[in-house]
């Protein structure tokens, strides 16, 4: 079958190979260059290790206090609140505790697969070397929140995740570079993180096309109900196919209600400051729990990045969140180079009030598989994603329950 996937990011490019595994025609299709939105300056973790859902009753209590720091770990802009309230209902929604545990079961089935998944598609496209095993840390200020999650920490045993709560003396033999003031850590010694994430996605990209996928820059505003789909642009442009993915993260969601599937999607927008050339400060990727940042040693230099702003689509970046997040982390890490040198970067991650993927068939035309809305977790979930979307394209039973990332579910 000849199948098209709209959007050039790491859903659409992890997609793409495992529609090639099958044997399909993949047509890749986007308005912008391939790996044009976040998928180019995410946090690079592949956070396999993370089974909580955002939207939990422990967070919930705490939005009010953010939300009084305008450069604090959450944000929402005024101007735009109005069209967030129909998110922020259903955040409210899944912060209860039946569908917050729900959702803990859907994330944790979709996260247990991620890891395996994304060793399959790196040895598949001879990548291997893109993916570093050396664990992940979470640091801890506060004893409280170090003690909440020793308990955590029993809750991910029994999805398999290895964590070791570890001391101030243990962390700082792991990363010298951390100053003192940290009253714990969990490390994850499973976890994983990438050499770069556009250095990779353009990679499993050029793969893509070496393995007789092809590309077209274009614009998709609207899909035909017919049963080869008809993918409709401006100007009379169209593409018919057999089969059809949306997979344009942020950008996902008109076309996802014509058809057939309103989901509230909704885009935070996350910020960081990239050092390149920066190298060996840090071993390994690091949160720093309660403060809204991450810190990541990427091959081309040392990343800080994190907090959440809710301010749609068009608002220009606000860097002064970046300069905050950039102080924060000089509180902790010693020798970070100067703020000025670094190269500042703004990006969409398309997000669901309840932490959960858009990944199924959509209502008015099952031809086409909806495959967006990962959140934080878009390049630990991509390769995943790719085989659960390749599964219904080719008929087949998925691995694990789909009914938690239905499109009709809202």
């Amino acid at each position: 079958m000849k199948v098209a996937i709209v959007g050039a990011g790491i859903v659409g490019v992890a997609t793409a190979h495992a529609l090639l595994d099958d044997g399909h025609e993949v047509l890749i299709i986007d308005k912008e260059e391939p790996a044009f939105g976040p998928s180019r300056g995410n946090a690079g973790w592949v956070a396999h290790t993370d089974i909580l859902p955002i939207a939990s009753p422990k967070n919930l209590r705490q939005v009010p206090k953010f939300l009084t720091d305008p450069l604090g770990p959450l944000s929402i802009r005024p101007a735009y609140l109005p069209r967030l309230l129909p998110w922020l209902g259903r955040f409210l929604l899944a912060a209860r505790p039946a569908a917050y545990e729900r959702s803990i079961q859907g994330l944790a089935a979709l996260q247990q697969r991620a890891l395996p998944a994304w060793l399959k598609l790196a040895e598949t496209t001879g990548l291997t070397a893109h993916l570093h095993r050396k664990g992940g840390l979470y640091v801890f200020t506060d004893k409280a929140a170090f003690d909440e999650a020793g308990h955590i920490a029993k809750r991910q045993a029994e999805f398999g995740i290895k964590v070791e709560m570890i001391g101030p003396h243990e962390l700082r033999q792991l990363e010298r570079a951390l100053k003192s003031g940290f009253v714990g850590a969990a490390f994850h010694p499973g976890a994983a993180h990438i050499s770069d994430p556009l250095e990779l996605t353009l990679a499993l990209f050029e793969a893509a096309l070496a393995r007789g996928a092809t590309y077209e820059k274009a614009e998709v505003t609207n899909l035909s109900m017919a049963e080869r789909p008809a993918l409709i642009g401006p100007d009379g442009w169209q593409r018919v196919v057999d089969r059809a993915v949306i997979a344009t993260g942020a950008w996902s969601k008109p076309l996802a209600a014509a058809l057939g599937n309103p989901v509230p999607l909704d885009t935070e927008r996350g910020y960081n400051v990239s050092f390149p050339g920066v190298t060996g400060l840090t071993s390994r990727p690091i949160g720093f729990e309660g403060h809204g940042f991450v810190v990541t040693p990427l091959d081309s230099g040392l990343r800080i990045g994190g907090a959440v702003e809710f301010g749609g689509l068009d608002a220009p970046p606000n860097h002064a969140r970046t300069r905050a997040l950039y102080d924060k982390a000089s509180r902790f890490v010693d020798g970070l180079p100067a703020f000025d040198s670094g190269r500042l970067w703004m990006g969409f991650r398309p997000s669901l009030p309840d932490s959960l993927p858009v990944i199924g068939k959509a209502a008015r035309n099952p031809s086409v598989v909806l495959a967006f809305g990962h959140g934080h977790y878009g390049m630990t979930q991509s390769a995943a994603t790719g085989g659960l979307v390749a599964d219904l394209i080719a008929g087949r039973e998925p691995p694990i329950d789909l009914g938690y990332f239905s499109p009709s579910r809202f």
